[in-house]
C-alpha cells in the first residue's frame, strides 16, 4: 500500500506563530505515516518541510521555477517545474488531504483547487470561504492547534480510502 500525503500549504513568508504551527503539523503528519508535499520554497513551506524530516519523514518539494537548488534544504526530493504559480496546481493535486496554514492569495489558489477535486482541505489560521457558495462538504475544516489539524486529515483519508476505488474497474 502506497503511503499517503498530504499537501501543506501556505505563504512563503508567514509570521513566528504560522511557521511553528507549520513544523508542527510536519511532524506530527510524518508521525502520522504521511509523506508531505509542498511548494519546496520557504516560510510555512520550510516550516512543514523542517518538521516533516524531524518526524522521519519524506517531503516532496514542488517548485515553480527550474532550478532544483531553490528548495529548501528539508525537501527530500525537489521537483522543478518550470509553471510559475501553476505549480500550485500541482501541490494541490498532489496530496490525499491538505493543511493550510496561513498564507495568501497563492494559498487560497491552492485551496480552491484541491476542494475542487474533492480533496479535504483543513485550515490553521488561513483563508475561510462561506459554506453557502460550496457544494455539500466542500468547504474548509477549521482547525484550533495543530494536533486538532492533522487529526482531522487522518479521519479524511481514513473515511476516503473506505469508499470505492477510484480509477479501477
Amino acid at each position: 500500500m502506497r503511503k499517503p500525503i498530504c499537501a501543506v500549504a501556505g505563504g512563503s513568508s508567514c509570521s513566528r506563530e504560522e511557521a511553528a504551527a507549520a513544523r508542527e503539523v510536519g511532524r506530527l503528519l510524518a508521525e502520522a505515516g504521511f509523506a508531505v508535499a509542498t511548494g519546496g520554497l520557504g516560510g510555512v513551506m520550510e516550516a512543514a518541510s523542517r518538521g516533516a524530516r524531524d518526524g522521519g519523514g519524506l517531503v516532496l518539494g514542488l517548485l515553480p521555477g527550474t532550478d532544483a537548488g531553490d528548495a529548501n534544504p528539508f525537501v527530500d526530493l525537489a521537483l522543478p517545474t518550470g509553471l510559475g504559480d501553476g505549480r500550485n496546481a500541482l501541490v494541490a493535486a498532489s496530496g490525499d488531504a491538505m493543511i493550510a496554514v496561513g498564507g495568501g492569495f497563492g494559498t487560497l489558489s491552492e485551496v480552491a483547487l484541491a476542494l475542487k477535486r474533492g480533496i479535504p482541505v483543513v485550515g490553521l489560521g488561513t483563508w475561510n470561504l462561506d459554506p453557502g457558495r460550496l457544494p455539500p462538504g466542500g468547504g474548509i475544516r477549521d482547525a484550533a492547534t495543530p494536533e486538532e489539524a492533522v487529526r482531522l486529515v487522518v479521519e479524511a483519508v481514513e473515511i476516503r480510502n473506505r469508499g470505492p476505488r477510484r480509477g479501477k474497474g
